[in-house]
């Protein structure tokens, strides 16, 4: 049996009778979150579905308001307490619509993703998921479980960087935003590991 099968098992084990499972993936940025979120979904079938924290990001007219722009990706560029909400709804509701982010044009999308009746799985994935601060810290208790997506830096950071190049930013400034910004906030994710239910090294 492969890694990704005792993954899949253990998140298929979440499920009960009469109830949706929350379960979240979160680590530093590039670590392959949303790979293996897909991976999960991709094996669960019908029953499962993605929601990213990445909807929730603040609008770029958000963000120069609040002299954020710089740091896009930082935990006070989010909308927190409308992620925390959506949490909610998805213990409450049978049907609800989630923001996804598109990342060719850098905005978040209202209402792309619909969690449905049969979706008795979510997948949510982002960097803050554990992180105990303000607003972020009333996620966990929303989350069935929490599983920390870990990958070496020797991989994660040229992968990120290039990354950001093939969503339209130059090699040099690609490189500039991963040292100044994207690490800066991969040191405020790593320490969130040893809270995090299960540790998942990355590939």
């Amino acid at each position: 049996m492969s890694v990704l099968d005792d993954l899949v098992g253990r998140a298929h084990a979440l499920v009960r009778p009469g109830r949706r499972a929350v379960l979240g993936l979160c680590g530093p940025p590039g670590a392959g979150k949303s790979t293996l979120a897909a991976r999960l979904v991709g094996a669960l079938g019908e029953a499962a579905v993605v929601v990213p924290l990445d909807g929730f990001h603040l609008h770029d007219e958000e963000l120069a308001r609040l002299g954020r722009s710089d740091r896009k990706g930082a935990p006070d560029t989010f909308d927190v307490g409308g992620y925390v909400a959506l949490l909610r709804r998805l213990r409450e509701e049978d049907t609800v619509h989630a923001p996804v982010f598109d990342r060719d044009r850098e905005l978040a999308l209202a209402g792309a993703i619909a969690v449905l009746p049969q979706h008795r799985l979510v997948v949510t994935e982002g960097n803050y998921l554990l992180l105990d601060q303000p607003g972020w810290r009333d996620v966990r208790g929303l989350l069935d479980e929490c599983w920390y997506v870990d990958l070496s830096d020797a991989v994660r950071v040229p992968r990120l960087i290039a990354r950001h190049v093939q969503h339209g930013r130059t090699p040099a400034d690609a490189e500039e935003w991963v040292r100044r910004s994207d690490e800066s906030n991969a040191r405020l994710v790593v320490p969130t590991r040893e809270r995090a239910d299960l540790v998942v090294t990355a590939d």
